[in-house]
């Protein structure tokens, strides 16, 4: 749920998919109605086509255009889209999927209406606060990336116990992207690298790469292997410009609140079958 930014930039490895494609790929893309066994057969056989991407990172697009084909209020579409997210980090978690990290706000994002502002807060905070029980008992830690210090008092507070409450937990890593923008990240890197230049614990001269993706909000992580945009845009809209150079893209043209497990393994059996070559 987010605002559409200018596109992104840098070298991409693009792994482009209509609906009618992931149709067609394989039994991956059976109804997400399949009983527990099936989900269990597909996981299965995700595991034996090849390795589970360690890092994957989702742009959540098309809440809103979900709810205006169907005559819904916005808030409809968001509804449908946290169930969405719940299925997404649970199937994350059974497939040992190391980090998830979802663009929930955007830096663009305090450009939409102001009600629609308001109630999108209102609802995070009451997302952060009825999520973090099932959290605890999938052993999620949860972690945000962002400018979170502008985010409402109500809302920090919020992220803040279910950063406590979950930081013992040592499966899914699952990050969420809150006031979140590729640009500032890298404009808050440079300035904490500026920082230790300037107190003389850095030497400009040995700032590299390396410094550098340690100066980002995702320091320490490893670099998304996949990135999945749903609803049908082909584009990074400002979300993580600098760790996504080497990353396999899969686009879909299903809504986000529509895209469930199924859809998910559909886009990991795809990059499954490519072959990563970081630029050689």
């Amino acid at each position: 749920m987010f605002l559409d930014a200018p596109a992104g930039y840098g070298y991409f490895e693009v792994l482009f998919t209509t609906a009618v494609d992931a149709d067609q790929m394989t039994t991956i893309s059976e109804p997400i109605s399949a009983s527990d066994e099936a989900d269990e057969a597909l996981q299965r056989q995700l595991a034996e086509e090849g390795p589970v991407p360690r890092h994957i990172a989702i742009i959540m697009d098309g809440d809103r255009r979900w709810a205006d084909k169907r005559g819904l209020k916005r808030t409809e579409g968001h509804r449908h889209g946290r169930e969405s997210a719940r299925d997404i980090v649970r199937a994350c978690g059974q497939i040992d999927v190391e980090v998830l990290t979802l663009y929930t706000f955007s830096t663009e994002n305090w450009t939409r209406p102001r009600l629609e502002v308001q109630a999108l807060m209102q609802y995070l905070e009451q997302s952060l606060r009825d999520e973090t029980p099932e959290l605890n008992e999938n052993n999620v830690r949860l972690n945000a990336i962002g400018r979170t210090e502008d985010l409402p008092g109500r809302v920090q507070r919020a992220l803040t116990d279910a950063l406590a409450a979950t930081a013992d937990n040592d499966g899914l890593l699952l990050n969420l992207a809150l006031n979140y923008g590729g640009r500032s990240e890298l404009v808050d890197a440079c300035r904490r690298l500026a920082l230790q230049v300037q107190d003389g614990s850095l030497a400009a001269a040995d700032i590299d790469e390396t410094k550098i993706s340690q100066a980002l909000y995702t320091g320490g992580l490893p670099d998304p292997d996949l990135l999945i945009r749903p609803s049908g845009e082909q584009r990074l809209s400002n979300f993580l410009p600098w760790q996504t150079v080497y990353s396999e893209i899969y686009f879909t043209g299903v809504l986000w609140p529509d895209f469930r497990r199924n859809d998910l393994y559909g886009a990991i059996r795809a990059y499954q079958q490519r072959q990563r070559r970081f630029g050689e």
